[in-house]
């Protein structure tokens, strides 16, 4: 029940990627407005990851997830009624309440670690790491064939149905019988910090092309992001229970690996917003296939089936090397995935194997994160230092979708001319190069390795 828990929060938050278009046309909006569909979410999510860790902590991590299915389930719901209506507003309104339920992650490595016998404890663990890639895979693949097939609200209608089902079987698990670790209370002063810390940033990184990224309102963006990080900062140094202890960011043990999950998921998401931009380039420009949405989402399966099965060869190389090993092997084959794409792409099978071989490179890294992530943390810290470490994929993810964009962009030679091949070929190695960089920082051995299996089942 946990897995199917994360994996419906994960497919929410990219199943619109692919019909940002159909979106754009069913609600008589811009593309810019359209894209809003995937910044609100983000923005939802980044806010409520932190504080859902850390109440969970507090006061219960099953509590947090009922919660965050139930949000999830009623932000479908309305954003499927608010498409059939043309509500513009209403679907935003959706996919906020749909990014709320962003806090299910962190709370599930938490429960997982509360309930779980040590002998199943790291399994579990690296597919709830796959689970957030293989889920937003999964969500780009399922978007084309449903919206041909049934029109755009058929997407949040599958959510909803996701999350039922989840919310169903989460009902059925029983409550830890150890109450939660760490009596306190939330601090709401960091959370309204962070909070908007965050949203400044992810505005202003996700709307930089379409507000001019030298405009006063993005640079004030920036300079807000800076002012509430450093008052954030000061806040958490200073309050006896903080909201996100400042050492689960930069500690020995945890930074290399947060420095990586930041980097990775920039590499990660500039690939899976690339891939449909190219593929659905008209043969005529001397590239590209000129998809359809539905053909998009098949030619992305392997990326997605490729994730699932990396999930458990992840959990075996973590246990017999450690999660550290299982990372850097992803990141390597990242590396050759996004190299291949940005060099051999000719022909629709070339770019199907780099496809499964990227689903493979990305399942093996993300599987391997939640490991390195509880093995270097104590246990009433696990929510609130999972939590963190989704944060930096939400916001690597923005960072790596943002720089792919501005990367082909810039290539054409006019802002109303479509870009040359040129331009894809360099965002592609600029993301196996970003992925590169992954490796290299988790190269030296540190805390948080995860080879003492004792470390992680405290």
């Amino acid at each position: 029940m946990l897995l199917l828990a994360a994996f419906s929060v994960a497919i929410a938050q990219t199943i619109v990627l692919a019909a940002l278009t159909a979106f754009a046309r069913g609600l008589d909006v811009s593309t810019t407005a359209a894209a809003w569909l995937l910044t609100a979410f983000m923005l939802a999510s980044a806010v409520a990851t932190p504080v859902a860790g850390r109440i969970g902590d507090l006061f219960g991590h099953r509590r947090v997830i009922l919660i965050g299915l139930v949000l999830l389930l009623a932000g479908s719901v309305a954003a499927a009624v608010s498409t059939l209506l043309d509500s513009y507003a209403g679907v935003v309104t959706g996919r906020v309440l749909q990014g709320l339920s962003g806090g299910v992650f962190p709370c599930a490595f938490g429960l997982a670690r509360q309930t779980l016998p040590a002998a199943r404890l790291s399994g579990v663990v690296a597919a709830l790491s796959a689970m957030f890639g293989v889920g937003g895979a999964l969500g780009m693949v399922a978007a084309g064939p449903l919206v041909d097939a049934a029109g755009p609200a058929s997407l949040f209608w599958l959510v909803a149905a996701s999350a039922l089902l989840a919310l169903a079987g989460m009902v059925r698990v029983p409550s830890p019988s150890a109450s939660p670790s760490s009596p306190g209370r939330v601090d709401l002063a960091g959370a309204a910090l962070l909070a908007g810390a965050l949203v400044a940033l992810l505005l202003a990184v996700s709307q930089g092309r379409a507000w001019g990224w030298t405009s006063p309102q993005i640079i004030g963006l920036f300079v807000a992001a800076v002012a509430l990080a450093t008052a954030f900062a000061v806040v958490e140094r200073r309050v006896a229970a903080p909201l996100v202890d400042l050492r689960l960011l930069v500690g020995p043990r945890l930074l290399a690996t947060n420095v990586a999950t930041l980097v990775v998921s920039v590499g990660m998401f500039s690939a899976v917003t690339l891939l449909p931009l190219f593929v659905q380039a008209p043969p005529a420009l001397g590239y590209g296939f000129g998809y359809s949405a539905a053909r998009t989402g098949l030619l992305m399966a392997p990326v997605a089936l490729c994730m699932l099965l990396a999930a458990p060869l992840a959990a075996r190389i973590s246990h017999s090397l450690g999660p550290r090993a299982a990372f850097q092997s992803g990141a390597v084959l990242a590396v050759l995935a996004l190299g291949g794409l940005g060099l051999l792409h000719r022909s629709v099978a070339e770019v199907l194997i780099w496809c499964a071989l990227l689903g493979l490179a990305y399942g093996l890294a993300f599987a391997s994160l939640g490991s390195l992530i509880v093995g270097a943390v104590r246990q009433e810290q696990t929510g609130a230092a999972t939590g963190l470490n989704t944060i930096l994929r939400t916001v690597g993810g923005a960072l790596g979708s943002v720089l792919a964009a501005v990367i082909v962009a810039s290539s054409a030679a006019a802002p109303d001319r479509p870009p040359p091949e040129s331009g894809y070929t360099t965002a592609f190695v600029v993301a196996g190069v970003i992925a590169l960089c992954a490796a290299v920082v988790t190269a030296h051995r540190g805390g948080g390795d995860g080879a003492d299996g004792a470390r992680v089942v405290h």
